[in-house]
């Protein structure tokens, strides 16, 4: 459990979390990391920790380093508990530390672990502190993704510890993302913030805004590799996401009963090709919502369909919208559609969704009773065609 030098005196001591597959609400089919930081300067510094059960593996690392009880700064940037979950254990082994933090996240961690007696230092945004011959420059970045977030940055070492910011969840034993590869850095950091992130555009762009005046060679996150050679590729990647900048492509996602539903999904897949817009077809029994939302994070057109189930839509489908009305994808247009068998009320439930978010729907929800027949699914290549045309 050996740590890694990120920068001259600077340590990633996390702890890698390689059976992770489920992350409130998504699947993590490469794990996690939890990513912490040590710097060793006149003044000992600790940037976050890792879940609970991994401090031991967290500890192993520091003790390779320093003793941990020589630790004067404890730096909290976010308190959910897969970065703060180890903080008491860290602050009774060093009691002497002071523990930095948003006034926020002063809040958050009072409230989560009932401490009154730790030595609390509540930073404004834009405050520094000197750590020895570095300076540790604290800018709040609230709901990015929570209200306490903020990110530290060390100016000397043109370093940014951004927290969740920035974050994959990926189990390796490749540090940094040229070790890793573009490509799979991308499809995670793609599915993290559509997960996690897409619901705070304005606030990611707001704090890219503070981020692009910062002089930065390396981004290290919490969460996954630590980003020094594509740090210009993903920087614009995540204008894009932040302004919910899509692709002339289209998202189809459904359930069906006894393939009428199917068999919709399908035509209206013939006529958006038909129309040259590319497809990508998503069966809600499987695929998970949250595999399904990197998708959606770049797709134009978001067609979902839902047979009608007990004068309503399928389960599985208003799961999944119940999911995305959380992450609040913009910009977006939409269609639904569906069989039924005398109700069908499903399609109708999925169209009210759509226009609920905000997105255009310029074409009627399609919804066929019993099987469609061969007039009624021309009629729905028809539909994609036109559909394919608006995007």
């Amino acid at each position: 459990m050996k740590p890694v030098e990120i920068k001259p005196g600077i340590y990633w001591v996390g702890a890698i979390d390689w059976n992770l597959r489920y992350f409130h609400g998504y699947v993590t089919p490469r794990g996690t990391t939890y990513n912490a930081y040590l710097i060793v300067d006149d003044k000992i510094t600790l940037v976050d920790t890792v879940k609970h059960y991994l401090f031991d593996e967290m500890l192993s690392r520091i003790k390779k380093i320093v003793d941990p009880s020589k630790i004067d700064y404890l730096v909290s940037n976010h308190v959910e508990m897969d970065h703060s979950g180890s903080v008491p254990k860290i602050m009774e082994l060093a009691p002497g530390a002071k523990l930095v933090t948003s006034p926020q996240g002063q809040k958050g961690l009072k409230r989560y672990y009932k401490k009154d007696d730790w030595d609390f230092l509540a930073v404004k945004s834009g405050e520094e502190l000197s750590i020895g011959s570095r300076t540790l420059k604290f800018v709040h970045v609230p709901m990015v993704h929570w209200p306490d977030s903020m990110v530290t940055y060390i100016p000397q070492d043109k370093l940014l510890l951004p927290n969740d910011a920035f974050g994959q969840h990926i189990a390796g034993d490749g540090r940094f993302d040229d070790e890793v590869g573009w490509d799979i850095i991308h499809e995670e950091a793609a599915t993290y913030y559509a997960n996690i992130v897409l619901p705070y555009g304005d606030n990611v762009n707001k704090a890219l805004d503070v981020v692009g005046r910062l002089d930065i060679d390396m981004i290290a996150p919490s969460h996954g590799v630590i980003w020094r050679s594509y740090i210009q590729k993903i920087l614009p990647v995540y204008r894009r996401w932040a302004g919910n900048e899509t692709d002339k492509k289209a998202l189809i996602v459904y359930d069906t009963m006894w393939d009428s539903t199917k068999r919709i999904a399908l035509a209206l897949r013939d006529g958006l090709e038909d129309a040259g817009v590319p497809v990508t077809m998503r069966f809600l029994q499987t695929s998970h919502i949250s595999e399904i939302m990197t998708d959606l994070l770049t797709a134009r057109a978001i067609l979902i369909g839902s047979p009608t189930l007990n004068n309503g839509m399928l389960p599985t489908v208003s799961a999944f919208l119940t999911y995305i009305k959380g992450l609040r994808p913009k910009k977006r247009i939409g269609l639904a559609f569906g069989s039924y068998g005398w109700g069908g009320q499903g399609a109708k439930e999925v169209a009210a969704v759509m226009k609920e978010m905000g997105w255009e729907t310029p074409l009627d929800f399609i919804n066929i009773q019993y099987l469609p027949g061969d007039e009624e699914l021309e009629s729905v290549r028809a539909a994609g065609r036109k559909l394919g045309e608006q995007i």
